[in-house]
């Protein structure tokens, strides 16, 4: 074999003339066949350990070598520096908070919670500490693998961010680390490139594409030094070959990642994506966090044997935690640790551990892995001890870790541990790894950074980045652009042609205001934008790619164009519609400070996003933020009226600067005729023009018009002069913006997450430890008398036989169909297991769909039967189905779960406490006892995943399904021994007399061997096998070992022998059609043979239960009963959301009070009057955050109704809708009448009884009343909640746009007079405004008086008389002959005429509320209806409102991608 010779190297700036390898490179990449050798290499590479010694290759292959010695001379001593690194750790410990088990959050528990704040700050009691992981000691080589094993909660993932230095939510870390002599905080400080920590969960931005991502990653760690004069391009599209063809990704580059709301690459695509992204850092260290969640088993073994490639190639170190493992996977490891509950009990050679384990005194089942045994050990109800061995096994984790500590294994361990830090000099690899980090920084980068590229380097990337984000999404940008033109269209034809008089002024004032609101409101989006985005972030940033501040930065670029064509878009519409001034000068200032305005506030909005510890806080102070800019933007409460107590909020309101300056620019030398003089009118014909004064504020006497000058200092306090002075305040706010959102996403660390925990109802907190709540699976006996009352043998004749034969399912597709099930058959009879397997893409989670009933879109053909007969209305009543996805309403207890659907699911001639005991027996043989008074809450604040899995099974299992249980992947996401513990309460569940039909993605041997049958289906819906199973999987083997002429090992997993048989896996390959040797075999035959004779002789039979008159309807109860019910758990859910229900009364309250306080004790002014309005007006538009909250809030249930309730026919739709709004109304009501305590008063309104009461009826009770209805119609139908949030804003802008206020009815066009006669927010606005200000005294300000000069000789009295007496208003002095001032009101009521407003309208006015309120609850009853039930023909509206189909079934534009996994790609 021949050696490897080091590779001629260069750097940025020393080129060779000699490219020969880098033409090899290329040629190699470039080369089909090559890489279809290099990815055969892989498989060879994946077999071996570091044991097996030095890896040399053929070379014959000599393309192939110059690939190979591309990857390899990373490690060379002469050119490229190695950066390879071991770890080991000595008595590593990490501490935290013990919170395994506190009290559930509610109402009560919150007011507890205030009422112990004095104890708890005068008291010293330090909070409970617990030890997470504790004196955990090894050492893992360079390249070498190291399996950590641990249930969960055994601190599986602590251990590995320890290793990675990712230890943000731990109180702290304890122990000794060595990187090749190099301690933790040395190697984080200078080195923290070189050891990655990949997360369980796949973080990347959807609309890149594969090669985009990938190409993002290698250039951000391409190294300066690159072999053979390489360029930066050259070198990142070799890399990129190279990752894509180990990890099969090469026929998904053009692919967008995706994500679960984005159709791209299929789940374990999108895994493998994340492998090649944490490949492409080049590190030392690797921690793989359950790298293998999710997939089937043939792909996690693909995802070992490329880790294992990768270790091999570059000599790094790897430590992976993997749930169920098979044999397979667990042979390519060289260590193993085994954790449990914190506590390590073996380190050591992955081929000793077993028998470890079993000299210990532990018995090992024949056929069980590795891995499941050493899992199983740390289960006090998996584990069986030898014989004789019963009283010598260490029973506690506490003994397991002596026993470990007294054995020579762990003297081994330490004996390695202590030759590992004689072997590795600190000074020789601080100088190793600090030539290798000198030659990959490009120049000029600091010595002291981690980082590959300089800072510029990385915004010039992250820039190329946004730009392709921007591209990917482009349907995005053009919505959105959409959405100005939209809205300039509207307030352009609403403001249409302003008249250039006295009469126009306020318009003009409102269409500028209007604008600059909207750019703000435009930018809203940044927060949750920027929480989207934040974890893929904080995983770049740990793999060294780049500063979070370098991507803050790039978006102030990258998202400059599309704001700019979006901007100048509405700009142009807007201007030239409303009629503003018509100059060139004027029309780009104004354009200039829209610009301006959207970046500063999205900016600003960024900002808050970085320094919030999560979104919830954000949007909390980003809706104040809004409610602040709105009001003292100097619009709605001017300059001169603004109490000094608010008036500073102003001055840091960067929209004040640039209201001003477009305010200004527009008013510059315009001069507005007036409209009315004063006096005029009967009797003033004759009168000359020094004698009256324009009737508007600004007017000089004799003076037929007004200056807009002089207009806006009077009102606004506003000048020209100041226009470039608010640029500059403008331009600051946005550097200073920038600057504070560069500096907290640097800074700022992200909210860690905390332990898990338990949450219990009060009263029922376990004394003991939480973390030990289990409890043994019953024996069948235990579950007969469950079950059945009894132990005696269960009379399988007297239950029935499901049977399918010729099933078909056809989707339309791209203008044709596309059939995703192909002629499929089977049965499943009682007591028996049936088994549905395939690879992903196979078809499983859709087959399953369509057996039980839950599709209701594209085409079914064939026949299922039940005892020969064709199905009816009852069997989704006598069938249960639990699905993959755990999904259960977080605020219900365990018990009150299993109540809820025992109540509704089993029939109404059942007592509720027979049902009740049900339930208790339900409990018992799921081993929930200890936790049924639990909160489900949250993975992590809540039940763990098991527990969730046998909740799911539960509220299948206490309806009572008589005929069959339906189970999608119950054994996904658990560890191996909770699968075992699952899959064996279903065992003895069969053995009980049930029915049951499964798909299971990753079965162990031993698992695989429990059930009964076996339905294989491969890609495109196809049948590769149906049948028994056999002892020891024997029939199985029998079959694929005569079709494939391949023996299965002893050893070797079925489930994996008969995938690797039928080509599955991500870069398998296969050449048999498996389904023609299927259908040309003789167990198809006789197959369809027993179907034919089961369906034939079954069909004879009599009935078999007398139910079905109890059976036929949809649901089991009455609606009554159901909206009963279903009222009582959506109320305890509200009690128990008490953030939900803070969030909303502190919004209200605080919002009340600073509107009150702004607008405080309005005087008798006009302008005191004009306050009036717009505190009525603002205190409307408060409720547009609390209309987001109540989104947010019920789309939870509407998620879990439609993807779990509804198609269980668990209760009738409208009971959810109509419970939802009940609470709501309830709680928004008691809210609305604090708002009235903190708002009315506050504002000096009226204390007349009359008038405060009506006032009260309508802002806290038919207000509430109307926006919750209002709020949830819009997320009833629309198809998410950010959806929700655009229709919301959408629908409510037209409503205040035409309410009167921003531009009374008499200067609207003509054709959207009709939207203020149709608008609720028009008679609200009237109702309030006629109220607040009925029967107030106006007493005008001196700055408010029109002041005009009387004829010589006559009084004020004389010469306006008159005009007083037609036109109304009042004289400050009927006697003055020198200077008359004038008045124009004398009551409130006078100034809300001009709006249309009059008091005595009020109860028609309530009249057409109540109408709308009850328009609101038909709507949002009906649309649901339309678009979320019913089933239209041809046009599928459910699809269009993006409603998720019954169960799991595709959608269409995710079946287009034929890699696109149907198992993972939930619709």
């Amino acid at each position: 074999m021949a050696e490897y010779n080091p590779s001629p190297l260069v750097n940025d700036v020393e080129t060779g003339p000699d490219v020969g390898l880098a033409h090899r490179v290329d040629t190699a990449c470039s080369n089909p066949d090559v890489m279809d050798r290099l990815q055969e290499l892989t498989r060879v590479l994946s077999t071996r350990t570091l044991a097996d010694g030095e890896f040399t290759i053929n070379p014959d292959d000599f393309d192939l070598e110059s690939v190979l010695r591309s990857l390899r001379s990373r490690a060379n001593k002469v050119g490229l520096e190695s950066n390879s690194s071991g770890v080991a750790f000595r008595n590593l410990t990490a501490t935290g908070i013990d919170v395994s088990a506190t009290y559930g959050p509610s109402v009560l528990e919150l007011f507890r919670s205030i009422a112990s704040i004095p104890g708890k700050l005068f008291s010293r009691k330090a909070p409970k500490i617990k030890k997470i992981i504790r004196n955990v000691n090894g050492v893992v080589q360079q390249g070498e693998m190291l399996f950590v094993i641990g249930r969960p909660g055994s601190g599986c993932s602590t251990f590995l961010k320890c290793i990675a230095g990712e230890t943000a939510g731990l109180l702290g870390v304890e122990g000794d680390f060595s990187y090749d002599g190099l301690s933790q905080p040395e190697m984080l400080k200078n080195y923290k490139g070189y050891v990655i920590y990949n997360p369980e969960l796949d973080f990347h931005f959807p609309h890149l594409t594969v090669a985009q991502t990938l190409d993002f990653a290698i250039a951000t760690r391409t190294p300066a030094l690159r072999y053979d004069g390489l360029s930066r391009q050259q070198y990142i599209a070799n890399q990129r070959e190279i990752l894509a063809t180990i990890f099969g990704l090469r026929h998904a580059f053009n692919t967008k990642v995706g994500n679960d709301f984005v159709r791209g690459v299929s789940g374990g695509e999108r895994k493998r994506v994340s492998i090649a992204e944490a490949m492409a850092a080049d590190a030392s260290i690797y921690a793989w966090d359950n790298a293998t969640r999710g997939l089937d088993a043939s792909t996690a073994l693909e995802f070992a044997h490329a880790i294992r490639s990768t270790t091999n190639l570059s000599k790094n170190a790897s430590l992976i935690a993997i749930y169920q493992a098979g044999e397979n996977i667990f042979n390519v490891f060289d260590k193993v640790t085994v954790l449990y509950l914190g506590r390590q009990v073996y380190f050591g050679p992955a081929t000793l551990a077993k028998d470890y384990f079993i000299n210990m005194g532990w018995e090992c089942p024949s056929r069980m892995t590795s891995a499941e045994f050493l899992t199983s050990v740390t289960d006090p109800n998996g584990r069986t001890p030898r014989q004789g061995y019963e009283h010598r096994v260490p029973k506690t984790a506490d003994e397991f870790e002596a026993y470990w500590h007294n054995s020579p294994e762990f003297q081994q361990c330490i004996a390695e541990y202590d030759q590992y830090l004689l072997q590795h000099d600190k000074s020789q690899t601080q100088a190793r790894l600090r030539e290798a980090t000198d030659q990959r920084q490009m120049k000029r980068q600091k010595a002291s950074s981690f980082y590959l590229l300089t800072y510029s380097s990385q915004v010039k990337h992250l820039i190329v980045r946004g730009f392709q984000r921007v591209k990917g999404d482009i349907t995005f940008t053009y919505i959105n652009m959409a959405a100005f033109v939209i809205q300039a269209l509207v307030v352009g034809s609403l403001f249409y042609d302003i008249s250039p008089t006295t009469a126009g002024a306020y318009s003009r004032g409102g269409t500028l205001f209007f604008a600059l609101l909207f750019m703000a409101l435009s930018t809203l989006a940044e927060v949750s934008n920027s929480f989207d985005q934040r974890p893929i972030i904080i995983k770049q940033k740990s793999y060294s790619m780049y500063h979070p501040s370098a991507e803050a930065f790039q978006l102030v670029f990258s998202e400059f164009p599309k704001k700019f064509a979006s901007v100048a878009l509405f700009a142009i519409v807007l201007y030239f519609l409303t009629g503003l001034k018509v100059t060139a000068g004027a029309f780009f200032t104004f354009f200039l400070f829209l610009m301006l305005a959207v970046m500063v506030m999205s900016a600003l909005f960024q900002s808050i996003a970085s320094i919030s510890p999560n979104v919830g806080v954000a949007n909390s102070i980003a809706g104040m933020g809004v409610l602040i800019l709105s009001i003292y933007t100097g619009y709605m409460i001017t300059l001169p009226k603004m109490h000094p107590w608010f008036k500073w909020l102003s001055y840091l309101n960067p929209l004040r600067w640039a209201y001003e300056a477009v305010i200004a620019n527009e008013f510059l030398g315009k001069k507005m005729g007036c409209v009315t003089m004063i006096p005029s009118g009967p009797g003033y014909a004759g009168v000359s023009i020094a004698n009256q004064v324009c009737s508007f504020l600004g007017s000089q006497p004799g003076q037929p018009f007004v200056t807009g000058p002089d207009y806006i200092h009077l009102n606004y306090h506003y000048s020209y002069s100041h226009v470039w002075r608010n640029l500059g305040f403008v331009l600051a706010y946005l550097v200073f913006f920038i600057c504070v959102n560069l500096l907290a996403s640097e800074f700022v660390s992200p909210d860690s997450a905390a332990g898990d925990v338990l949450l219990f109802k009060r009263g029922s907190l376990p004394e003991g430890d939480a973390e030990l709540l289990e409890a043994g699976i019953p024996s069948v006996e235990e579950m007969k008398v469950i079950l059945n009352g009894s132990t005696e043998k269960v009379d399988f004749s007297k239950k029935e036989i499901f049977s399918w034969k010729h099933v078909d399912y056809t989707i339309p597709l791209d203008g044709g169909t596309r059939k995703l099930l192909d002629d499929v058959q089977g049965f499943v009879k009682p007591g028996t297991m049936t088994a549905l397997m395939g690879e992903s893409g196979a078809g499983k989670t859709t087959l399953l769909n369509v057996l039980s009933q839950r599709i209701s879109f594209g085409v079914i053909t064939g026949d299922m039967f039940v005892n020969g007969k064709d199905i009816d209305s009852s069997f989704q009543r006598r069938t249960g189905y639990v699905q993959q996805q755990d999904l259960h309403l977080a605020e219900s207890s365990v018990r009150e779960a299993l109540r809820f659907s025992a109540e509704l699911r089993q029939p109404k001639e059942v007592p509720i406490a027979e049902k009740h005991e049900y339930v208790e027996k339900i409990i018992t043989l799921l081993g929930m006892q200890d936790y049924a008074e639990s909160l489900v809450g949250s993975v992590g604040k809540g039940l763990n995943v098991e527990q969730r899995k046998k909740l799911s099974i539960g509220t299948e299992l206490v309806a009572k399904p008589a005929l069959l249980l339906f189970l999608d992947e119950p054994t996904s996401g658990l560890d191996s021994q909770s699968a075992w513990s699952i899959v064996q309460f279903l065992r003895s569940l069969a053995d009980s007399g049930q029915a049951i039909l499964c798909t299971i993605h990753q079965p162990s041997a031993t698992l695989f061997e429990i059930f009964d049958r076996l339905l294989l289906l491969k890609k495109g819906g196809k049948t590769v096998y149906f049948g028994d199973v056999g002892p020891s999987s024997s029939t199985l083997l029998g079959y694929f070992e005569r079709q494939s002429g391949v023996k299965c090992n002893a050893d070797h997993n079925p489930a994996e022998f008969i995938l690797e048989c039928i080509g599955a896996g991500a870069t398998a390959k296969n050449t048999a059609d498996w389904n023609e040797l299927w259908l040309e075999s003789p167990e198809y035959a006789a197959v369809s043979q027993e179907v034919d004779n089961l369906n034939r002789e079954l069909k004879a039979l009599p009935p078999v239960t007398a139910e079905g008159k109890n059976l036929a309807g949809k649901f089991a109860t009455d609606y009554l009963t159901q909206l009963k019910i279903v009222f009582r758990r959506t109320g305890n859910q509200f009690w128990r959301r008490p953030d939900y229900l803070m969030a909303k009364f502190m919004l209200i309250i605080v919002g009340s009070l600073f509107i009150g306080f702004t607008f405080w004790n309005i005087d008798a002014t006009i302008a005191g009057t004009q306050n009036a309005i717009f505190a009525v007006f603002i205190i409307l538009v408060l409720c547009v955050p609390l209309i987001n909250q109540i989104q947010s809030f019920a789309f939870d249930t509407r998620e879990l109704f439609e993807v779990r309730e509804s198609a269980s026919n668990t209760f009738h739709w409208s009971c959810l809708l109509l419970a939802q709004a009940g609470w709501e109304a309830i709680y928004s009501v008691l809210a609305g009448c604090l708002s009235f305590l903190c708002y009315y008063w506050t504002v000096g309104y009226s204390s007349d009884a009359n008038l405060a009461g009506y006032f009260f009826l309508i802002q806290s009770v038919m207000w509430p009343l109307y926006y919750t209805s209002f709020g949830l119609w819009v997320i009833y139908f629309a198809p998410d909640v950010p959806s929700a949030a655009i229709i919301t804003s959408f629908l409510f802008t037209f409503m205040i746009s035409f309410c009167g206020v921003l531009q009374p009815a008499a200067n609207m066009v003509g054709f959207w007079t009709f939207m203020y006669k149709v608008s609720p927010m028009t008679y609200f606005i009237q109702s309030l405004l006629g109220t607040a200000v009925h029967g107030k005294q106006i007493i005008c300000a001196e700055v408010e008086y029109n002041i005009f000069y009387p004829p010589s000789g006559q009084t004020c009295q004389q010469f306006a008389g008159t005009f007083i007496k037609n036109f109304g208003g009042y004289l400050a002095d009927d006697s003055a002959m020198d200077e008359c001032k004038y008045c124009a009101y004398t009551l409130g009521d006078q100034v809300i005429k001009g709006f249309g407003v009059e008091y005595s309208q009020r109860w028609r006015n309530f009249g057409f509320m109540f109408v709308y309120l009850c328009f609101n609850i038909a709507a949002m009853l009906g649309c649901y209806y339309l678009t979320r039930v019913k089933v239209w023909g041809k046009v599928d509206f459910a699809a269009m409102f993006g409603k998720k189909k019954k169960a799991a079934e595709p959608a269409p534009s995710q079946l287009t991608n034929n890699s696109t996994d149907d198992d993972e790609n939930k619709v």
